[in-house]
């Protein structure tokens, strides 16, 4: 499901085979065959309203915060502040009606310098779930600059994950940035930073990480000019640790994921790639966010009203154009393993509502944020190492070489 890409080019288990056998995200990209998916039914998720709205920046202290739909209920909301690799939830309720949810605190207002993300998920009558979410941005102080990172503090991840650092404002000091921040690591192991134009910089080592490994980000941003008369605000230290190895690879060609924990292959997977005129990329991409169910409407990618499905299980992003591996409940099961069909994205077997008994829920229980998914045999060009954490498509030297250190 890279379409924004594409249209404008810009626990163990034992051996498995699969033979035929609160996380939501905003109106995400998302890909599936390019026929009627529904009768005339419809959902609260066409109206779940969200203020402010998604990707509004310079949002102020007194800005407005809430979630409405005018039909149906709110089952849950989840309002997050995220600010230096730390979460804190924002108490709210929903109203006795469902109509409405608002902060418990009706004097409640919003931090600065902070990003905050949106997670609605409503409910018609006759029980048909939608989901929806926004992420938006508060003001930063005009001279100053912050870095919203990832991952998480205290976060346990997969062994390909790049610590990332988006800035709010283009940085132009780049080499006092880059040596501002510091990242060790018990065992130790050497880790350089790559810049990505002049506002996101990442950081890796030459290989995966040793599953066991202890990584410290010391962020030590505040008062480091990062361009002239604006001063960064953060000092802090955040920490994660690197989990058990799991790859998987992707053969678009043969319909199969091989899927391998600790360098053993504990499962084949069935699935369904990209069609012919909207192929999956090439290349390694690397998971930055679950969701259990999560909306994918076409037209915000470029696709019409190709599709638009509200309820889809079991969602991993791979990119940040809108890569998915998710569950698909809508299709054939006799394409899996057989045919590709989607809209870029990687499908795996599922039933509405989502499953642990089929292949997309056994699949969505065992990763983490960080584990890397790797496609081959498609006849698209390699993923960009921009889009998401797609860096490890650089070579050593090359990522050594976008360092601004060096």
């Amino acid at each position: 499901m890279n379409h924004v890409a594409k249209r404008a080019r810009a626990g163990s288990a034992a051996l498995l085979t699969w033979a035929g056998l609160f996380t939501v995200t905003a109106v995400l990209t998302g890909c599936t065959e390019a026929t009627s998916l529904f009768g005339d039914n419809r959902s609260p998720g066409d109206a779940i309203r969200i203020v402010p709205e998604d990707g509004a920046e310079n949002v102020g202290a007194d800005g407005r915060l809430g979630v409405t739909v005018p039909d149906g209920r709110l089952e849950r909301v989840k309002v997050t502040r995220m600010e230096d690799a730390e979460h804190q939830e924002v108490p709210g309720r929903i109203a006795e009606d469902g109509r409405s949810w608002a902060p418990r605190d009706d004097e409640y207002r919003l931090g600065l310098a902070g990003k905050y993300s949106v997670e609605a998920v409503a409910v018609d009558e006759d029980g048909h779930r939608s989901a929806r979410s926004t992420t938006f941005t508060t003001l930063v102080p005009k001279d100053r600059f912050i870095g919203y990172f990832k991952p998480e503090n205290r976060a346990t991840v997969g062994t390909g994950m790049i610590v990332s650092f988006d800035f709010n404002r283009p940085v132009k000091n780049r080499a006092a940035v880059e040596k501002a921040i510091r990242i060790t690591t018990e065992p130790r192991v050497e880790v350089v930073g790559h810049w990505f134009g002049k506002d996101r910089l990442d950081f890796r080592p030459a290989r995966y990480w040793e599953p066991g490994t202890e990584v410290t980000v010391d962020v030590g941003l505040r008062d480091v000019e990062g361009a002239p008369g604006v001063y960064g605000s953060q000092q802090k230290k955040v920490a994660f640790r690197v989990g058990r190895s799991q790859t998987s690879v992707v053969d678009a060609r043969a319909h199969t994921m091989e899927v391998r924990r600790d360098g053993e292959v504990v499962s084949t997977v069935p699935i369904t790639a990209g069609a012919a005129k909207t192929t999956t990329y090439n290349g390694k991409m690397v998971v930055s966010e679950l969701h259990d169910v999560t909306r994918m409407d076409g037209s915000t990618v470029g696709f019409g009203g190709e599709y638009d499905i509200k309820d889809v299980p079991h969602a991993i992003r791979l990119t940040k154009s809108g890569t998915f591996l998710h569950g698909n409940y809508w299709e054939s099961p006799d394409i899996f393993g057989s045919e590709n069909t989607s809209h870029g994205c990687i499908g795996l077997r599922d039933v509405k509502g989502g499953s642990s008994d089929t292949p997309a829920g056994w699949f969505f229980e065992r990763t983490l944020v960080g584990d890397v998914v790797e496609v081959v045999n498609s006849t698209d060009k390699i993923v960009a190492p921009d889009n998401g954490l797609g860096g490890w498509n650089i070579d050593w030297p090359r990522w050594k070489a976008g360092s601004a250190l060096r």
